[in-house]
């Protein structure tokens, strides 16, 4: 899960002394060690980071004072420790492979009684500290390459594995030889229990690797090389499913192991072929070193061939001739390889060409495009998408992908702002009705004279009607006004009252709501960043923004209605007197409330403002009077 970079990391913290003391316990109970062995394995000034990896799934690392990565954990809320990272220094007169080899494989009797010989020396890994922490399984070593690259183990290249370790159980992965075991060089989980292996179980995988020597979780640490492999028995090798042929990207274990010349030094395995013999992309870690101009040259060379497989091969020929500044800038940098730690500046001026002209003649000479001399500056005429060369090319993570992903994420980070912020300032307005005088006995039929939305009055209007069955039986879409005292009354008044209209024999289900409704007493809530509401009697008139012709021909923006929107007169027409860059003007209105004036045409900030103050569009009217009176 660290062939990639981290996605996201938090910044470090200390982790506290209690938290310090409880991982110290949990690591000796989860691997039976002593107390020595588990304070140094939980050294004092121990940091915790949270991250989360390249595919999504989140996990803590804990980390030395020094920044050197000890344990990580995978999965949220997960109190699994798997080992890692760079512990303490070996600091003795003995030589530093006498200490490798006892401590590693208990050759000595200071470590069979589990005292920790005191540090100085080198750094070394926690796993080939104490490499008895977890059920080592062994594979052979031309496999290794392959696990560093990324990949899963598969069953065919298991040489030996531990006995009794069931599905999902946490083992070391280590390279043997005819009669030598080196250290582990990866950490993972059983994908199948041990004893099918044993069994004769000859396909899939055998370990899900979560971290490998030469990984992007190593090269947080020191960058050690692994120690020396030991001689072991012969006898001790068990080969598991020998004669099994490659499979899954891992080679025959059986020939490997008896074939295969493995590297006995830290040296010899750092010069192991690479993987790419066997088809696999080995991922090299980022250093935090300078890089050398040669490195430099290379890293540009192969953001060319990125841009010629990429950006370039889409281009349509219009598209030349080309400026070759336009090359460099707008294809090659983009494509550079994404790095976290490198410091060295990928560009022409730190690679051992010095100048743009002499790395597009050198491109030119390899066959990967074609330059035209022109004044003042050559311009490139053709590319060469399907050379060789950048058919072969293995795609790198770019620069401008990295850039485009923070972008990306700012936008995100940006817009959720901004949404909170008009969360902040959300407007909910609801209209609401209260049974009133004619209107009471029908809602106390159905035991309730609260406030309704429309939709309540809808639900207790078609219950009364369900109840007293006024649905008209040759026309389903009427009701039956006269056919029930209280529901004429309730729509439609007494019919004895001054100026009143008798009320219909039917009428349709929708004017029967209408009518109902007009004979209730408004009320309207307004709600506000989801806060308290606040609800008033009174039917709510929308905001009024007109345009009208004051002082002969000079128009005028008016706004009207905004008090009971919960804004005031004066600073809406601060507001705007600010955002139109004019003069604004607070004058009383009759029948109460502001007008505020602002000069000019100023419609469109006008709703803007107000769309920011969470003002909902259904309650802005808008009307241009100017036109009107020009007519």
């Amino acid at each position: 899960m660290f062939k990639k970079s981290l996605g996201d990391t938090k910044t470090s913290a200390p982790l506290r002394s209690s938290e310090r003391r409880k991982l110290r316990t949990r690591t000796a109970e989860r691997f039976q060690l002593t107390s020595e062995i588990a304070d140094n394995l939980v050294p004092d000034g121990l940091l915790s980071q949270r991250f989360i990896a390249y595919n999504g799934e989140p996990g803590v690392l804990y980390l030395s004072g020094d920044g050197d990565p000890l344990w990580f954990s995978v999965g949220k809320g997960s109190d699994e420790l798997i080992p890692t990272g760079v512990l303490t220094n070996i600091r003795s007169s003995e030589p530093p492979s006498y200490h490798l080899s006892s401590f590693l494989y208990g050759c000595t009797d200071t470590v069979a009684r589990g005292c920790l010989p005191i540090a100085v020396g080198r750094l070394v890994y926690t796993l080939w500290k104490h490499p008895t922490l977890l059920p080592v399984l062994t594979t052979p070593a031309s496999v290794i390459p392959i696990l560093v690259g990324g990949a899963d183990l598969m069953v065919p290249g298991v040489v030996q594995a531990p006995r009794a370790a069931s599905t999902g159980t946490l083992v070391s992965v280590a390279q043997v030889a005819r009669d030598a075991q080196g250290p582990p060089l990866a950490v993972g989980r059983m994908a199948v229990d041990s004893d099918k292996i044993d069994n004769g179980v000859t396909k899939g995988k055998a370990v899900i690797v979560l971290h490998t020597w030469k990984d992007h979780l190593w090269a947080i640490g020191c960058k050690d090389n692994p120690p020396e492999a030991v001689q072991v028995a012969a006898a001790s090798v068990k080969v598991a499913g020998a004669g099994d042929q490659e499979k899954g990207g891992v080679v025959d274990s059986s020939n490997a192991s008896a074939d295969a010349s493995l590297p006995g030094t830290s040296q010899e395995l750092a010069e192991h072929p690479p993987a790419e013999a066997q088809g696999v992309s080995v991922a090299e870690p980022e250093t935090d070193e300078k890089l050398t101009p040669e490195e430099v040259s290379a890293r540009l060379r192969a953001a060319l061939l990125q841009a010629l497989g990429t950006t370039l091969a889409a281009l349509p020929s219009s598209a030349f001739p080309m400026p070759t500044t336009t090359l460099y800038t707008a294809h090659i940098l983009p494509a550079r390889p994404f790095s976290r730690t490198t410091t060295t500046p990928v560009d022409i001026k730190h690679s051992t060409f010095k100048s743009l002209s002499a790395f597009l003649r050198a491109s030119e000479k390899g066959g990967l495009l074609k330059l035209k001399d022109t004044r003042p500056d050559a311009v490139v005429v053709a590319v060469y998408s399907t050379h060789a060369d950048v058919v072969s090319h293995r795609r790198h993570r770019t620069v401008g992908e990295e850039d485009e992903r923070r972008r990306r994420a700012e936008e995100r980070e940006a817009q959720e702002a901004t949404d909170a912020a008009n969360a902040e300032k959300s407007m909910s307005v609801t209209e609401l009705w209260k049974p009133h005088l004619d209107t009471l006995p029908l809602f106390k039929d159905l035991g309730s004279s609260a406030l309704y939305t429309l939709t309540e009055v809808k639900s207790a209007l078609l219950a009364y009607v369900e109840k007293h069955d006024l649905v008209n039986r040759v026309k389903q879409q009427y009701l039956n006004v006269n056919a029930n005292a209280v529901f004429s009354l309730a729509l439609y008044g007494s019919p004895n009252a001054k100026g009143a209209t008798p009320a219909p024999e039917f009428a349709k289900r929708e004017d029967t709501l209408t009518a109902l409704c007009s004979r209730m007493q408004p009320w309207y809530r307004i709600t506000i960043g989801g806060e308290a509401s606040i609800t008033k009697k009174g039917a709510l008139r929308p905001i009024s923004v007109a345009i009208k012709i004051r002082q002969g021909r000079k128009a005028s923006t008016l706004i009207t209605g905004i008090e009971p929107f919960q804004h005031t007169a004066e600073a809406l027409a601060e507001a705007l007197r600010v955002r139109c860059a004019s003069s604004t003007s607070v004058s009383p209105v009759a029948g109460g409330g502001h007008e505020v004036m602002v000069q000019g045409k100023q419609i469109p900030a006008v709703l803007e403002l107000l769309g920011s103050l969470g003002v909902p569009k259904k309650w802005i009217e808008v009307s241009d009077l100017a036109d009107k009176k020009k007519k």
